[in-house]
């Protein structure tokens, strides 16, 4: 069993959005083709997104640092940190609003 800090992890991955010229960064901390669990953190600059995609059945957004928009066809929802969304089952795209770190954890089936 190990432990990971999720705020240093965060930094990390924020450093790396910075530099980035796509503006983002990801790192899986658990899952994996094998699992249905998968949590991965996913940092974005102000201003990038991830494009409309369709959703998992089963997943929760929990916001680290920043603040994000979750939108999908029937509305938005804003998040700050320490903020949990649980996902619509439904095509949803995701916008940060300032420098963003989310944990995102997803129940495959």
């Amino acid at each position: 069993m190990g432990t990971i800090s999720l705020t240093k992890l965060s930094t990390e991955l924020l450093d790396q959005a910075r530099a980035a010229n796509s503006g983002r960064a990801a790192h899986t901390l658990h899952g994996g083709h094998d699992t249905r669990l998968r949590q991965t953190m996913i940092a974005l600059v102000a201003g990038q997104e991830l494009a409309e995609h369709a959703s998992p059945e089963e997943a929760t957004l929990h916001v680290i640092t920043g603040k994000a928009s979750l939108t999908t066809a029937t509305g938005s929802t804003e998040a700050s940190a320490g903020k949990l969304l649980t996902i619509p089952s439904e095509r949803h795209a995701l916008v940060a609003l300032e420098d963003t770190v989310v944990l995102l954890t997803v129940l495959a089936r």
